[in-house]
């Protein structure tokens, strides 16, 4: 699945950097559409996310474009690889400025785990 994302004031730190915390909500979000929409009707929640490395910095006025693949499926959970891109809104290229592996895990009601086949 491909989302974008046009980075606003309001997202900036006091450094007038992308807060990671935002862009860990974004990948969140992202990646929750992508398994809701390839198991329709299951519920699912968010149970981790691999390495956390911000390894470039996110300027205001980018535009983030993000990349969620379905990397893996268990007995109860899926985990999707994110790729983010930036760009300025200036600019045509766009460069890598971060990855992670999240994972989902398929829910009942009350929380309890259930199988994502059968």
């Amino acid at each position: 699945m491909t989302s974008y994302k046009l980075v606003m004031p309001e997202d900036m730190n006091h450094y007038g950097f992308l807060f990671g915390g935002k862009l860990l909500m974004w990948i969140d979000e992202i990646a929750w559409m992508a398994v809701s929409g390839e198991y329709p009707g299951f519920h699912f929640v968010t149970v981790g996310m691999s390495d956390v490395t911000f390894k470039k910095s996110v300027h205001p006025r980018s535009v983030l474009r993000f990349e969620a693949l379905r990397k893996r499926e268990g007995n109860t959970s899926v985990t999707y690889h994110v790729d983010v891109f930036s760009r300025s809104i200036e600019a045509t290229a766009e460069e890598h400025v971060f990855q992670t592996d999240i994972t989902f895990v398929r829910v009942d009601a009350e929380g309890g785990k259930l199988a994502l086949k059968g």
